[in-house]
């Protein structure tokens, strides 16, 4: 049986340290966007992108969460953006504290947005504030569109979905039209981007409304 006074105290302390985390982002200026996905929906490949697409206009860090290696984060590196690796050993979501040991590595003066790649999980990450501004939720077309109705707590507390891989559509039984509905009827105010990092496909939407994001937060 959970103890639920305990639960809570985790999360209330939790959310101590997020604030501490805000204060801190807001005094160095930076945009901060908690990236959230199940294993292998493309959030490296996104940010990747996304990187290339706003080189010399908007700096981009990267905060790199996995449960093991350094693969993603090398990844990240050749984009030419910082990038700080924490490994959580086995943890199945980063929480704020991570984040805090975190930022004495992170070039702040260089970076205008932070992206923080969360562990590839919808479950415990959508519970633990970082301190960031928003989360994103990313949502493979090679996963099912009942996601939203499985996970709502991940759709819930989102800013924007970005249904990826859309060039799969042909090849799965995803249906776009049915995981938009889902997710909207559990958070109307979601921005929502249909993309394809292999097409480049709503990669442009994407980025125009990142950097109004980012204008608006600095």
């Amino acid at each position: 049986m959970v103890n639920i006074p305990i639960v809570r105290n985790i999360l209330q302390a939790n959310e101590n340290i997020a604030s501490e985390n805000r204060q801190f982002f807001k005094e160095n200026g930076l945009l901060v966007i908690n990236l959230l996905s199940s294993p292998g929906a493309g959030k490296t490949t996104f940010l990747e992108k996304t990187i290339e697409m706003l080189n010399g206009e908007m700096r981009i860090g990267v905060i790199e969460g996995d449960i093991q290696s350094t693969l993603d984060s090398e990844r990240i590196e050749k984009c030419g953006a910082p990038v700080v690796q924490i490994n959580t050993e086995g943890g199945c979501h980063l929480d704020a504290n991570m984040i805090k040991a975190a930022l004495p590595d992170l070039k702040v003066q260089v970076i205008d947005i932070l992206f923080i790649e969360n562990v590839g999980n919808l479950v415990c990450p959508a519970e633990f504030n970082l301190g960031e501004d928003m989360k994103v939720m990313l949502l493979s077309v090679a996963e099912g569109d009942d996601k939203p109705l499985k996970y709502p707590l991940a759709f819930r507390e989102s800013k924007a979905l970005v249904i990826n891989k859309s060039d799969l559509l042909p090849f799965t039984n995803f249906h776009t039209e049915k995981a938009k509905q889902y997710s909207l009827d559990i958070n109307p105010k979601l921005e929502i981007f249909e993309t394809s990092c292999y097409t480049g496909e709503g990669l442009n939407r994407w980025i125009q409304w990142l950097k109004i994001q980012a204008l608006s937060c600095s």
